[in-house]
């Protein structure tokens, strides 16, 4: 934003000029706003605006467009005043997912977005309920209220989660392990299915999803935002509150989240014990000691109790049979409650991290970053003589991370980044359970380094990197057999990853990129060493520690491309080739023990192919209406190509169809704006590609839903006000997903209605 003129008195004017972020097209119908005096204008055919007549004082801008972000911004005004506005304009959204990938991103890389406002939208939502409409996109479940991200294909130790630039250390392995982070402290979620993302810690094979929160905008006053939901299928209801200020050179930000809900309802019956309840808070801080040295703190606590379905705990063979093929589960109530009982999950994260960032010139500079992590996590079991009160499982993580970042610009469009990270785990079991743990205590350091080049030319960008990491395990165990002995594994691994990737923009509308990478895994703790009852999925699961290390290539070949006006569209095609591929194998045989009866599942590996093509598009058919397409197929198969690749998801498309306006309706001091009416319809194919000897049951059949959703902006002279009204699946369908672990006992979730309310003053 620039500044320049001359006046005094009340004869202030304001004017400027707005355009589009990412084409630098100027931008018609923006709405401006000014609060103090509940005046505004709208730009023209040319993004010009004006406002005259103003008083010298300070003023607060707000800057709205269908399709963008809201952008605020605070003028203490002098004498006439000229703007120079880009907005992120967003009509490459497809359902609140921002298509990168015009000419001017620096990365060969396909990269998706979730902005601010979709995350606000959608506040009722996991972390993994946001992304999952993104084309390549989906979540494995356990139940309504636990969900993990999917990317691909790949999950869990094979995609790494970045919470604010901190790689997420958890019980992730696990399908019934949320990822303990509130994605209401962010402001932006992305999504990275390139190759290979050399840059982040962690043992991905070449997706990454990031939490960033925003840095805190200049302002001197006191800002802030409430939001408060409320769903009326598991009658969940919750609030999130942030305040924020930068006075000075210190700057800080508070943001808090609860959330509360009960049983989720299908069209038939209520699954009984899928409550939740959630406790969060983040902290963030920042500081400039010279125009040259920044440092920023940040600190989050994430708190969290699940319910587990509880027919999913069956106490025989034979009524496990029995549930398989039944309709309605097992110790099915027919009254709504919020109570949450074992099989339940509590879990507790925090994370603290400490960041610099020392610039040598304007086009150097270091960043030194050191963070810690506790995670605590408690799964309670239906145990004998009222001992349910004493977790089964009870495991906490410490995990510390260092890490060190140079990145240097040349005058010739040559850009190097070179880091050096370091991370220390520790996993503890607390043997107050009494029960043989399912994992075992260990101990891990893993050292990385890594160079990554760039260079632009002229249409053309370039990108080449390495990484190269040593890890280090010491792994005490308990042996299965009788009598009992501790056993004692030392694990070294070398991963080595590369990759290499090219964009070339055609025009300023449409471009080429091809990206491909190796990587290395090595096998997880869990896949190496499980052995017993994982209560949170209801089955029995063991390891195998003699798995070797997963060795990958995967390519990735993108074309976006479309029209200024009306038509945008993006393919990406992927095909990743695994040896020694590990994966959960369902075994034919169902197990008793004193804690129940459980199928059983064993961790095996194979070389497998995974490949398949995204697709998204937008068609803007008049000025008021667009349609939006988006298509993901995925398919793997196992060695020789002799058996599908299991836990994939199913093919999808997601289509709707959207009515948005820019016209405003003013009663009195009240301004209606942004009006945004959609319908939107899901369709999830049948997984066709599972033999029945695969799974204990077959895979269900094929499901389509129904969605609605409107949203508004209402302005006042105290604050502005966002509205959200959703209807999912509106036709109240019965059915069941593939990749819900509970699809062996119960339906998926009816028909739920949301109303979303955002303030902000």
């Amino acid at each position: 934003m620039t500044l320049v003129t001359y006046s005094q008195d009340c004869t202030i004017n304001i004017s400027g000029k707005i355009s589009d972020h990412d084409t630098h097209r100027s931008l018609e119908s923006v709405n401006i706003y000014i609060k103090e005096v509940q005046r505004g204008t709208v730009s023209d055919s040319a993004g010009h605006f004006s406002i005259e007549n103003l008083c010298p004082g300070e003023y607060h801008l707000g800057i709205s467009h269908i399709g963008c972000e809201t952008q605020q911004y605070y003028v203490n005004l002098k004498q006439d005043t000229s703007l120079l506005i880009e907005m992120e304009h967003t009509s490459n959204v497809l359902d609140g997912i921002t298509i990168s990938g015009s000419s001017t991103d620096a990365s060969t890389k396909n990269v998706n977005v979730i902005n601010e406002q979709a995350i606000q939208d959608n506040a009722q939502e996991s972390l993994a309920g946001l992304i999952e409409g993104i084309a390549g996109v989906s979540s494995i479940k356990n139940g309504s209220s636990i969900a993990k991200p999917i990317v691909h294909g790949l999950y869990g130790n094979r995609l790494t989660i970045l919470n604010n630039g901190v790689s997420q250390s958890g019980q992730q392995w696990g399908a019934d392990h949320s990822p303990e982070i509130d994605p209401l402290v962010a402001n932006k979620l992305r999504v990275i299915k390139g190759a290979s993302a050399l840059e982040y810690s962690g043992s991905n094979l070449g997706s990454v999803v990031l939490i960033e929160p925003q840095k805190i905008k200049k302002e001197p006053h006191l800002h802030g935002k409430a939001q408060m939901f409320y769903e009326t299928n598991g009658r969940t209801f919750g609030a999130n509150i942030q305040l924020q200020q930068h006075k000075g050179d210190l700057a800080w930000k508070v943001n808090g989240t609860f959330k509360k809900g009960g049983d989720q309802k299908t069209p038939n019956y209520f699954l009984n014990n899928t409550g939740i309840q959630e406790n969060n808070v983040a902290l963030q801080l920042e500081k400039t000691f010279t125009d040259y040295w920044t440092a920023d703190l940040y600190f989050s606590s994430f708190n969290t109790e699940l319910g587990i379905l509880r027919g999913s705990h069956i106490g025989n063979l034979t009524d496990l049979e029995s549930a398989f093929q039944r309709e309605v589960p097992f110790f099915t109530e027919s009254e709504f409650s919020y109570t949450i009982e074992a099989p339940r999950q509590h879990v507790n994260h925090q994370l603290l991290k400490i960041h610099s960032q020392y610039f040598f010139n304007d086009n150097e500079h270091l960043d030194l970053t050191v963070a810690a992590q506790l995670n605590d996590r408690k799964e309670y079991d239906i145990r004998r003589g009222n001992r349910s009160d004493i977790p089964a499982l009870d495991l906490s993580l410490y995990s510390f991370f260092g890490e060190s970042k140079y990145q240097k610009e040349y005058a010739n469009d040559l850009k190097i980044n070179l880091g050096i990270q370091s991370t220390f785990t520790e996993n503890t079991n607390n043997p107050v359970t009494g029960i043989l743990p399912l994992i075992p205590d260990y101990r891990s350091v893993e050292s990385g380094i890594y160079g990554i080049i760039t260079k632009r030319r002229d249409r053309s960008f370039l990108e080449l990197g390495i990484r190269y990491d040593h890890i280090y395990q010491n792994v005490p165990t308990i042996s299965n057999t009788l009598p009992r002995e501790i056993i004692r594994y030392t694990n070294r691994y070398n991963n080595l990853n590369g990759s290499i990737g090219i964009t070339y923009n055609f025009s300023d509308h449409f471009a080429l990129s091809a990206n491909s990478g190796i990587s290395t895994r090595n096998p997880g703790i869990n896949e190496l060493y499980s052995g017993g009852l994982h209560q949170g999925v209801s089955g029995i699961e063991e390891g195998d520690p003699n798995l070797d290390v997963e060795r990958a290539i995967k390519s990735t070949l993108s074309i976006k491309g479309g029209s200024e006006e009306s038509f945008l569209f993006e393919l990406l095609g992927y095909y990743q080739s695994i040896n020694n591929y590990i994966f959960l194998n369902p075994q034919i045989e169902s197990r008793l023990t004193i804690r129940g009866a459980f199928p059983v599942f064993k961790y095996e590996q194979t070389d497998a192919n995974i490949f398949g093509i995204d697709a998204s598009m937008q068609y803007q058919l008049t000025n008021s209406l667009s349609t939006k397409w988006v298509y993901s197929y995925i398919r793997g198969r196992g060695k020789d190509n002799q058996f599908a690749v299991i836990n994939l998801p199913s093919n999808d498309i997601n289509a709707s169809i959207v009515y948005q306006t820019n016209k405003n309706l003013t009663m009195g001091n009240t301004h209606f704006e942004n009006l945004q009416i959609e319908l939107i319809n899901r369709y999830v194919f049948r997984q066709n590609n599972i033999s029945p000897d695969q799974d204990f049951v077959l895979p269900p059949d094929a499901y389509n839903l129904l969605a609605f959703k409107t949203s508004a902006n209402i302005k006042t002279k105290s604050f502005d006000s966002r509205w959200v009204f959703k209807v999912d699946n509106l036709l109240n369908v019965q059915y069941r997903d593939y990749l819900n672990r509970q699809r062996y006992f119960a339906d998926e979730p009816g028909i739920s209605i949301s109303l979303g309310i955002t303030i902000m003053i």
